[in-house]
C-alpha cells in the first residue's frame, strides 16, 4: 500500500498515512479538527546500484555501430550503366 502525505492549510501540520488505491481522499486535520488537509506530491527518489549505468548497457552490439552508406557500384549515364574502374596498387618496376 502506498504512503501518501498530508498538509493543513489551516495550522500547518505535515503528517504520512499509509492507504490503499481505494479509499478516500482524507479532509479533516487529526490536530485543528478542520477540513483543510491537502495531499502533498514529492518527487520519487531513485537509486542506482551497481558498477555504473551507462546508455550502452541495454543495446544490442549492432546498434552501436555506425550505419555505412551504400555506394553504388555502377553509375547511370545516358541511360546505359558504366562500370566505375577500380584502382590498382603501381609496383616499382627496376
Amino acid at each position: 500500500m502506498p504512503i501518501y502525505t498530508y498538509q493543513c492549510e489551516n495550522c500547518g501540520v505535515r503528517f504520512e498515512r499509509q492507504q490503499r488505491f481505494s479509499d478516500p481522499v482524507l479532509k479533516q486535520c487529526p490536530e485543528c479538527m478542520e477540513e483543510a488537509l491537502r495531499k502533498v506530491y514529492t518527487p520519487v527518489g531513485i537509486v542506482f546500484k551497481g558498477s555504473g549505468f551507462y546508455s550502452t548497457d541495454n543495446r544490442s552490439p549492432s546498434s552501436t555501430k555506425p550505419k555505412k552508406e551504400k555506394t553504388p557500384s555502377a553509375s547511370v549515364k545516358n541511360g546505359k550503366k558504366e562500370k566505375k574502374d577500380k584502382k590498382t596498387k603501381k609496383t616499382k618496376e627496376d
